[in-house]
């Protein structure tokens, strides 16, 4: 991410300037357009990705939620909203939300709407945070939208937590097996070679099994910079190729498709789907639009890829329950809520009860598979061991046989 700084001209005629952090200067222009100021000039600022300089620039989801809450019950209470925006910058523990917070007061006293102040941020406010912003401030409710927006980031946030925790344990487990597997090719597997063969003797034939393992922990030894090389350079490869959005829609597509994994992937998907397009459709946002934010929102490429189809057909005149219907990724239950929310104009209300109803879901698909993998490391672990085991007591046996 870089910084751009940019002088425009508004709407009114006037001349005004500012930055935007954009990953590219074509980013920073629509970010710029986005704001309804036609750009006179943009240039980037050296070393401006490097203006947060506390960890990645972003801000923690749980800061971001007792922000909204925050803001939503001073503005409630009738607090001036520049007041309240003063006030809640000296009180954030979060540098990197500190300076967003001063710089929105900034703009919001100059004349800006809190919507395009929040726009200038992207890596702090979301897509979806900010069009709910400007919803509300249109429709002259920005106290109950930002309400509805701190429960919905709750809930994102309690579904990241327990999806984060149940994948916690078995990415230990999987470390404690590599970490073991290596450790015994590198010291055990070796001393028991060479124990062999002073037992067996220079012209001993071991077991095919047991050559193997050997030959296995010889070449780790021999050429460990190789295999170290290769192992680095394979991860950071598989990471950058991911990162790229060829990469990251196959892999969004691969996933939802595994056994254990796919099912949960996209109750989760689908969970985030209804609460954010609920969000948004309560929020007053268009269909199109709730449509293009949800699908960036999900944060999965197959479903947003589905959502950016079925915007195609509601452009075109389709309902949106029936262009859900006939994509395989959303269960029933969502074309058909649809439409009962089409009918009854209560889209915002139906859906948030299947979001409450697939985040259950999730809580106990989390439950499910974390039992599960427990099991299945254990076996990864003991087949490894009872493989290198069975590999050294093979030729042991032997060599008793000869002795006796």
């Amino acid at each position: 991410m870089a910084n751009f700084h940019y002088t425009a001209q508004s709407s009114a005629g006037s001349v005004v300037s500012g930055e935007v952090e954009a990953s590219s200067r074509a980013t920073a222009l629509e970010l710029i357009a986005k704001q309804k100021l036609k750009p006179l000039s943009i240039v980037e600022v050296k070393g401006g990705g490097k203006k947060f300089s506390f960890g990645s620039g972003r801000v923690k989801s749980k800061e971001l939620v007792i922000f909204t809450r925050q803001l939503s019950t001073m503005v409630s209470a009738g607090v001036p909203l520049l007041r309240a925006l003063t006030t809640l910058s000296e009180q954030a523990e979060s540098a990197t939300l500190k300076k967003a917070l001063q710089a929105i007061s900034k703009d919001v006293q100059s004349g800006s709407t809190l919507g395009d102040a929040f726009s200038k941020h992207p890596r702090v406010f979301s897509d979806v945070y900010i069009n709910m912003v400007k919803a509300g401030e249109a429709g002259g409710i920005l106290d109950s939208i930002l309400k509805r927006l701190a429960l919905q980031q709750e809930k994102n946030e309690s579904i990241r937590k327990k999806v984060k925790g149940a994948m916690t344990y078995p990415m230990i487990l999987m470390i404690i097996t590599f970490g073991a597997f290596f450790g015994l090719m590198f010291f055990v597997v070796p001393t028991i070679g060479n124990i062999l063969h002073d037992l067996g003797g220079p012209d001993a034939q071991l077991p095919a099994l047991t050559q193997a393992m050997l030959s296995i922990s010889d070449f780790m030894r021999d050429f460990w910079y190789i295999v170290i090389g290769v192992g680095v350079g394979g991860t950071i490869g598989i990471g950058r190729y991911l990162r790229t959005p060829r990469g990251k829609s196959q892999f969004h597509h691969l996933i939802i498709k595994l056994p254990a994994v796919g099912p949960i992937v996209s109750k989760v998907a689908v969970a985030r789907f209804a609460r954010t397009y609920a969000s948004l459709m309560g929020a007053g946002v268009s269909v199109l639009e709730s449509l293009r934010v949800t699908g960036d929102a999900i944060g999965n490429e197959a479903f947003r890829d589905a959502l950016v189809t079925a915007s195609e057909g509601v452009r075109n005149g389709k309902p949106l329950s029936g262009m859900l219907a006939e994509n395989k990724l959303f269960p029933a239950i969502i074309p058909q809520m649809l439409a009962v929310g089409e009918e009854t104009g209560q889209t915002g209300e139906v859906l948030e009860k299947v979001a409450d109803f697939y985040e259950e879901e999730v809580d106990t698909a989390i439950g499910s598979i974390s039992s599960v993998i427990e099991p299945v490391m254990i076996v990864i672990m003991g087949s490894m061991v009872g493989l290198i085991a069975a590999s050294v007591m093979g030729p042991i046996a032997s060599l008793s046989n000869s002795v006796k």
